[in-house]
């Protein structure tokens, strides 16, 4: 019988005994998990063994959470969860923009974390890229010249080059693809992206939506693309067409 192989969970953070306490929790919970106390512990862990998820936490001496998330977003597709004490609205925008997939507030629950970690990994597929059988989606989205290949997860400009997603950006244009022309409120896109595990802050979407507004509108300040709907939601404004071939 094939072994199961476990997902690989880094855990950052400066405080000892809550790496302890994760890497036990975790570990118990099904995970293969590795520790680093530090930025430069992080990048050389994430070279040696690209890890499933990133816990990271925010405040820590030396190059915060903020700074290494951003960095490694340059870098890599990688699912990251901040860590913080900070528990202000302006954190987790912060947070958001810089692209991580979830925050969670200090003091947490373990249970609540490995929660939000099986969410992430679940809306982001380990399979390779040429593994579609075991796909759970199918097909292209083609819209204003882009092309949304939610098999492959990736998205090619107009212009035939690959833009770069984070998973929570990928997950809100695919929800607002598979509904084009039709209004959706902040709930309904936190639903078909997050699901009802995830909480709900509602200031995650709008900077989401930000966030992709500024890798595929022409004019980001003058959206065509992806409209807001005044005290509603947003609207995917073209037509979108699915299917056919990715060449």
């Amino acid at each position: 019988m094939e072994e199961q192989v476990k997902p690989q969970i880094l855990v950052v953070d400066d405080d000892g005994e809550i790496r302890l306490l994760l890497m036990r929790f975790l570990g118990d919970h099904g995970f293969d998990v590795r520790e680093a106390s530090d930025g430069t512990g992080l990048i050389s862990a994430v070279a040696a063994r690209r890890p499933d998820l990133i816990v990271l936490d925010v405040m820590m001496p030396g190059e915060d959470g903020f700074s290494l998330c951003r960095r490694l977003r340059e870098q890599s597709g990688i699912p990251i969860i901040l860590l913080t004490a900070r528990t202000g609205d302006t954190d987790k925008v912060v947070g958001l923009e810089i692209g991580a997939d979830d925050y969670v507030p200090k003091p947490f629950n373990p249970r609540e974390l490995v929660a939000r970690i099986r969410a992430v990994l679940r809306r982001t597929p380990t399979q390779s890229p040429n593994d579609t059988a075991t796909s759970q989606f199918s097909g292209l989205y083609r819209f204003a010249g882009w092309v949304l290949d939610v098999t492959r997860r990736s998205l090619t400009s107009p212009d035939d080059v690959r833009t770069d997603l984070t998973t929570g950006e990928f997950d809100l244009l695919t929800a607002l693809v598979q509904n084009p022309q039709r209004p959706l409120s902040r709930d309904q896109l936190l639903d078909l992206v997050h699901g009802r595990v995830s909480y709900h802050f509602d200031r995650s979407i709008d900077v989401q939506i930000s966030r992709l507004r500024r890798k595929i509108e022409p004019d980001p300040q003058h959206p065509i693309l992806i409209k807001t709907i005044r005290n509603e939601g947003y609207f995917f404004a073209v037509p979108v067409d699915t299917g056919g071939d990715a060449t």
